[in-house]
């Protein structure tokens, strides 16, 4: 099992950059970002990940980095294949992208006069993930869809063959995000009916049962403390999340888990 930290963009961009290479240099596997455009409005400043990544792949040389996770309903497919490439150049093949539909509504896609709609947004993901994958590839895509038409390619391709890993964020008990993660990568449930959006290794374990990913196929879950990592392990856990459990709270306690490196 990998381990990884999961930060929300805010604050510093700086210190955010420090404590990413504090991660590397600790014993982490991966670092990871939130994707937002803003969060409640008396949060701190909200950066852009995928700009704060790039700097930190400059600064990096094993970490994987990535988003868990972006919307990508509110993003063109192209521009964020492009950020995504471009990122997995500067850092030598190490981008990681997770996907999700991204909450809250009012505040990712109302505000700027973008559907508020979850079903519509899940019909642009899935419509948007196959362009990505093609895109990664370096190959041409020609698509008219329900929302994208498209007739070009993108140079480069990724490093990475064929292409960034792509993991799907979804919440329990939803069984649409399931399907839609076993087409890709990797899942990260998220079950926000208890008071941790992780789950237990019970739960886990019950989920890794129901889905029967195949080999090689990433699970994500959140370290909340109410399982240990070996139990989580042995549920199929294949990479541990440790981050704050909300936007600016727990921070301090987050960077000393981090400079005390992985659980293992």
């Amino acid at each position: 099992m990998r381990y990884g930290v999961n930060l929300p963009m805010i604050g510093s961009a700086t210190r955010l950059i420090e404590l990413a290479i504090a991660t590397e240099e600790s014993g982490w596997d991966g670092f990871f970002l939130w994707d937002h455009l803003r969060l409640d409005p008396s949060a701190p400043d909200v950066h852009d990940p995928w700009v704060l990544l790039g700097a930190v792949a400059a600064r990096t040389s094993r970490v994987r980095l990535g988003t868990l996770v972006t919307p990508v309903a509110r993003r063109r497919p192209w521009k964020l294949a492009k950020e995504v490439t471009t990122l997995d150049h500067l850092s030598g093949g190490r981008a990681v992208l997770g996907v999700g539909l991204g909450v809250p509504v009012d505040l990712e896609y109302a505000a700027f006069g973008e559907s508020d709609q979850p079903r519509v947004h899940a019909s642009m993901l899935d419509e948007a993930l196959p362009v990505l994958d093609t895109f990664f590839r370096g190959e041409q895509v020609d698509h008219d869809g329900e929302h994208y038409s498209i007739h070009a390619r993108l140079a480069p391709g990724s490093v990475q063959r064929p292409r960034p890993p792509i993991w799907v964020a979804g919440t329990l008990p939803y069984k649409r995000p399931m399907e839609r993660a076993l087409r890709w990568d990797g899942y990260f449930p998220l079950d926000f009916k208890t008071n941790e959006a992780g789950l237990t290794a019970a739960g886990l374990a019950e989920v890794v049962e129901k889905m029967a990913p195949p080999e090689g196929f990433e699970i994500v879950t959140l370290h909340t403390g109410v399982s240990t990592p070996a139990e989580l392990e042995r549920a199929g856990a294949t990479w541990l999340i440790d981050g704050p459990d909300g936007d600016d709270k727990g921070m301090v306690e987050t960077e000393r888990r981090i400079l005390d490196g992985p659980p293992r």
